[in-house]
């Protein structure tokens, strides 16, 4: 698609907006439903899909990806009369007489841009959001799930005319021509370096953004942890998606004291949960392409696996792989893995643990396993980070009842649920004031008398 055909889809998708269909919560509800039986109608499709991309399995296509987006409809579905209210605000004496009010108002037309590794949630979850508030959407899937972004493309236009969503499909080529256009919003998840770029090119325009990053999410346990149930949930959360989750923990940082029974744990959960050929597991997922494929297996460091470490690039399969003992210096900790890969790094103390995680760069995600109350509070108010745990991986990002985001360098903005829909809003702040009493004080010429009277309205 060319520079001409998707400047066309944004004039197209702005006189849509500006004819205030989309400000009508019955229009959103409508779409929001058509949306809900599209994917139901095409569910076995997506898995198809999803299958084909990442082999996902049906079952952890559902609870991932299909799932969790219905869940974000039915929730918006529950709450969109609310949220789409006028809020009323006091309003100070000395604006008397009058009514203070927000409103929400749909910014108009947005871009939508998601990643791989979550095809369709990742592109679906935020729409649900932007439809909800009001706005267009031209919907730019990634180039590397090539499947899944062909089915988004089926359902979006079967529910959609082009003026309201519409799909952009290829690669860095689509991705320039759509930044060039002057979006209302620009909502994108994805790698740092390209959140970079969105973010300059929407400077041009002065386009908001949220960023939805990642960057590498620590996960510590500390001595009072319980290690059989924290290894469960570790194993879980890391090699879920063959380890390509932005919110995977990215390393273990344990106590010393801890990382051998730790070990140990670990590697009977992944057999436990994988099976002793992971690569042979019909239900554990693959690499996205060569490419990261063989960007993930360079990291790994041989004298450094003690457990897996196999792989099959016919099959784009890397087994998990534990890496111990890690330091912050070697490749792996150099960059996010975004893979099966699990380096176990060691600290003698909590305060040296979250010393060094405030030295690096923000993480989306940070994790804790500690049957310490007192510790528990300690990392999560001085650690700086997006989201996360306590006694568990990733599920914090599983719930419409919180907003989800990055921090610092892993993202800007949050989104699901309420947070998602004043994403895609802004809030116009309106004084509507009466025409049947006008206080006299704020005009000139000013007078000594009214001197007394305007300290007590504003003090």
């Amino acid at each position: 698609m060319n520079q001409q055909e998707i400047h066309s889809i944004v004039t197209t998708q702005r006189r849509f907006f500006f004819s205030g269909k989309t400000q009508s919560v019955d229009t959103r509800i409508a779409a929001l439903k058509n949306l809900q039986c599209a994917i139901q109608k095409y569910e076995p499709e997506i898995n198809a899909a999803l299958r084909r991309d990442l082999g996902k399995s049906p079952f952890e296509s559902y609870m991932c990806e299909v799932g969790l987006t219905l869940s974000e409809i039915s929730y918006m579905l529950r709450h969109i009369r609310s949220f789409a209210k006028e809020k009323a605000v006091r309003t100070p004496l000395a604006q008397f007489a009058s009514r203070s009010f927000q409103k929400p108002s749909p910014y108009g037309v947005t871009l939508i841009m998601s990643p791989w590794n979550y095809p369709f949630l990742l592109t679906i979850d935020p729409l649900v959001d932007a439809i909800a508030a009001g706005n267009t959407a031209v919907v730019k899937p990634s180039a590397y799930s090539p499947a899944t972004s062909g089915i988004i493309q089926k359902l979006l236009s079967e529910c959609f005319d082009k003026s309201y969503v519409s799909v952009v499909t290829g690669g860095r080529a689509e991705n320039t021509c759509l930044l060039n256009e002057h979006f209302d919003y620009i909502f994108f998840t994805g790698s740092q370096t390209v959140g970079k770029e969105v973010m300059r090119r929407a400077s041009e325009h002065l386009t908001p953004v949220t960023l939805e990053l990642g960057g590498k999410s620590p996960c510590i346990v500390d001595a009072t942890a319980d290690l059989k149930l924290a290894a469960r949930r570790i194993v879980f959360g890391k090699f879920l998606n063959c380890g390509q989750t932005c919110v995977a923990p990215d390393y273990i940082y344990c106590d010393t004291k801890v990382r051998d029974a730790l070990t140990s744990e670990l590697k009977l959960q992944i057999r436990k949960q994988f099976g002793k050929h992971p690569l042979s597991n019909p239900n554990y997922g693959n690499m996205i392409s060569e490419k990261h494929f063989d960007r993930v297996q360079e990291l790994i460091d041989p004298e450094k696996t003690i457990f897996g470490g196999n792989t099959d690039r016919a099959l784009l399969k890397i087994e998990p792989t534990l890496l111990s003992p890690a330091t912050f210096d070697d490749p792996v900790m150099q960059e996010e893995i975004f893979g099966p890969l699990l380096p176990i790094v060691t600290f003698d103390t909590l305060d040296e643990a979250i010393r060094k995680i405030n030295s690096m760069q923000h993480p989306l995600a940070l994790y804790l396993f500690s049957q310490n109350r007192s510790a528990a509070r300690r990392v999560m108010t001085l650690c700086g980070f997006g989201g996360g745990c306590i006694n568990d991986t990733i599920i914090h990002l599983a719930t419409s009842e919180m907003g989800f985001g990055g921090f610092g360098e892993s993202g800007m903005g949050s989104y699901h649920g309420k947070d998602g829909f004043l994403t895609f809003s802004h809030m116009k702040s309106i004084v509507d004031k009466k025409t049947w009493i006008d206080l006299p004080f704020r005009y000139q010429p000013y007078r000594k008398s009214y001197a007394r009277l305007l300290r007590r309205f504003l003090k």
